[in-house]
């Protein structure tokens, strides 16, 4: 019988902003198609954490980091040994990130300065890193969390929609670079999940209902909605897949 080809058996795969909401469900979901899990996230506890119980459960390994995004040092160092700690990186799921509310004309630089650190800049030092090695070994498979918001502009989110902007971008540009070298890039494009980053929107109950009429689906989403799709791109099935950004999104895109 030959080998299902959204298995992911023997091997590794990286996971920023592991600790709980998308990169929780995508680490969880990866482990269970057989990837062992590096974790990362900027408050992940030593021991015993969510992600950490979730990923052994489904008998792969599991070894957790803490590092601060916003801190470009720290993100360069982690870089630069993860691959001697652990092995390998064959799966980059870059999906740290943050995001602040404030109205455009009164957006402070400090805040804009750290969204844009933590969504864009640590992203692409850490792609950069781990993707020559991918380049140089001629395998491996990136995936991007981008956003609705990587299409559309959103209300008093500026700093957060530039960045995931940037991360459709780039997305695209490294796929041009490196899709040759064996290695795919592409990006996952949440909807409105139901999470920690969304709690404002959901508080919110005129600004709630608005957003859920508008989605066919009628309902918001759940951080394993992305599973599926994260273990796709992360497969052997999606080897012709390259430079995509992929909507998750109940079918809001096509409203």
């Amino acid at each position: 019988m030959r080998p299902s080809p959204f298995s992911l058996q023997g091997k590794r795969a990286l996971v920023t902003g592991c600790r709980r909401g998308i990169g929780l469900a995508m680490a969880d979901a990866l482990a269970q198609a057989g990837a062992d899990i590096v974790g990362v996230s900027a408050q992940l506890e030593p021991d015993g954490s969510d992600v950490e119980k979730r990923v052994r459960e489904a008998g792969v390994s599991f070894a957790g980091h803490q590092v601060d995004f916003a801190d470009r040092a720290a993100v360069q160092r982690f870089a630069e040994n993860v691959e001697r700690d652990h092995g390998p990186v064959d799966i980059l799921v870059n999906n740290a990130g943050t995001i602040a509310r404030h109205p455009a004309a009164e957006y402070p630089d400090d805040v804009w300065d750290h969204v844009i650190e933590v969504d864009l800049n640590s992203q692409f030092f850490l792609t950069r890193e781990i993707g020559r090695r991918m380049v140089e070994r001629g395998r491996g498979k990136i995936i991007f969390t981008a956003s609705l918001l990587s299409f559309q502009g959103g209300i008093n989110v500026s700093a957060y929609t530039a960045a995931k902007s940037a991360v459709a971008g780039l997305t695209k540009a490294l796929a041009n670079e490196w899709a040759a070298s064996g290695v795919t890039v592409n990006a996952l494009a949440p909807g409105y999940i139901a999470t920690d980053n969304t709690q404002a929107l959901q508080d919110d109950t005129r600004r709630s209902a608005d957003i859920l009429s508008r989605i066919p689906a009628g309902r918001w989403g759940r951080p394993e909605d992305l599973a599926g799709a994260a273990v796709f791109l992360a497969s052997p099935a999606s080897d012709y897949v390259n430079g995509v950004v992929l909507p998750v999104d109940g079918g809001w895109m096509g409203r």
